[in-house]
């Protein structure tokens, strides 16, 4: 999402290389170019000179301690304040509520309002162990009521039905008199969503929450929508009380602007990141570590994060202990770890979270079509034989042309597959016996075994 503004943001610190202290002229010049990689981000004016002027507050004069160079001293300003504008130490989504809470979640139509309700929902029952029921208020369009209706059975949470000769306030009571009678720990209620900001919206929207006083209320938005995001965000702050933002289709090639001004101008916390058109393709927003991503500083720890939920460890194990037995490394074998980075979203996820020079670093190695390359492995191997998996050696000349021909590839991307599927052979070899015990001790928490041991 802040790819251009990290790339232009690292070119404005390049400024500052080989200086011997933060001056005015050096910070001015600077500056400049942050100003305008943040307008070119489409962050709303009022938000950029508030920005600039207080890193130029926080910027002049300021010392290059220790190894430290103006630039490392700068993007340490930049940092600081750019947590500070994503919402240092605000509030994420509260759950010490006396059940059921009601979260209402608000926004433009095509925000992604209903599918971020079933996000939710699935976060709630799967990470927090939440009993969810899902309810639609937007009776003008059936077809968002049944969309939620088959989120819900595709996640298995429960739904209340509703139509649309019903008043939105009305279902809103209702399910929430359900979800009394239900023991149920949460209600999220989907409401409707106009084109553009209208009289109309605002008052059904304020009166389903006169009508439920919910705990939480959310304001959807879109990444994409740029400074129509600042306008959207202006008129449910003034009617609702938000606490807090979701921004969605924060995995696009939006510019990024829509959260640093949405922010600013709510003065709510951003709680959610929609990441992926998936349902568990939803994240907590972390102030620090969004920070560091546009500074191209990465996010390891997100990254571990995601190998932690989404890997299987225990069929890392399994392939460590087939190696160290010196069993053969296989096609079979390769599919299920192309199919464990296929897992983390691709290389691309992989890499954005990465810091910036590893990510170049790693971008000039894969290329730039990385995730496509990944797909079509997967679909070369798909295409094999059982046994050709198991036995690569015996695919000739007529079985490459077989084989590529049911990929939909070309001959020469099966013969790079298996050229690199050699090279993962001949690694894996050489990794039986201590390393790979090793590893395996890591995998189960253990400590490897020393001198002595």
């Amino acid at each position: 999402m802040f790819d251009k503004l990290t790339e232009r943001l690292g070119r404005a610190v390049q400024t500052l290389r080989g200086r011997g202290r933060v001056t005015e002229e050096n910070v001015a010049e600077t500056l400049r170019e942050v100003r305008m990689a943040l307008l070119e981000a489409d962050v709303a004016l009022p938000v950029v000179r508030n920005f600039i002027e207080t890193v130029k507050t926080g910027a002049l004069g300021a010392e290059v301690a220790g190894s430290l160079t103006p630039g490392q001293a700068f993007i340490g300003i930049l940092h600081r304040e750019l947590v500070g504008l994503l919402g240092e130490g605000a509030g994420g989504f509260a759950l010490n509520v006396q059940p059921p809470q009601v979260v209402l979640l608000a926004g433009l139509q095509g925000a992604g309002k209903t599918t971020t309700a079933g996000k939710l929902a699935r976060r709630l029952k799967q990470d927090d162990r939440r009993r969810v029921l899902l309810v639609s208020t937007d009776v003008r369009r059936p077809a968002a009521i049944l969309q939620l209706q088959r989120i819900a059975e595709s996640i298995d949470v429960d739904f209340f039905p509703s139509s649309g000769d019903q008043r939105p306030a009305a279902i809103a009571v209702a399910a929430l008199e359900a979800a009394r009678r239900g023991v149920y720990d949460t209600l999220i209620i989907d409401t409707a969503g106009r084109l553009h900001v209208d009289t109309e919206l605002m008052a059904e929207v304020k009166e389903i929450d006169a009508a439920v006083h919910p705990h939480q209320r959310l304001f959807v938005v879109d990444a994409m929508a740029g400074q129509d995001a600042v306008n959207a965000a202006r008129a449910f702050g003034g009617a609702l009380e938000l606490t807090g933002i979701i921004l969605t289709k924060a995995d696009g090639d939006a510019r990024g602007g829509a959260a640093l001004s949405v922010r600013y101008v709510t003065g709510k916390p951003i709680v959610f990141l929609g990441v992926g058109e998936k349902l568990d393709a939803l994240s907590p927003f972390d102030p620090q570590r969004m920070a560091s991503r546009i500074l191209g500083m990465g996010d390891v720890v997100s990254l571990v994060e995601d190998v932690q939920r989404k890997l299987d460890v225990r069929q890392a194990e399994k392939l460590a202990r087939k190696v160290v037995q010196g069993k053969r490394f296989t096609l079979v074998d390769l599919r299920e770890q192309l199919e464990q980075v296929r897992r983390l979203g691709g290389m691309s996820a992989v890499m954005d979270k990465l810091p910036a020079q590893l990510a170049n670093r790693a971008q000039a190695m894969q290329g730039e079509h990385a995730d496509r390359e990944l797909k079509r492995q997967i679909a070369i191997i798909d295409s094999m034989t059982v046994q050709e998996r198991h036995h690569a050696q015996i695919i000739d000349g007529s079985r490459r042309r077989r084989i590529a021909a049911g990929a939909g590839a070309r001959v020469q991307d099966v013969n790079r597959l298996l050229k690199q599927f050699l090279e993962m052979q001949k690694l894996m070899k050489g990794m039986r016996g201590g390393k790979l015990g090793r590893l395996i001790a890591g995998m189960r928490g253990g400590l490897p075994p020393g001198p002595g041991r």
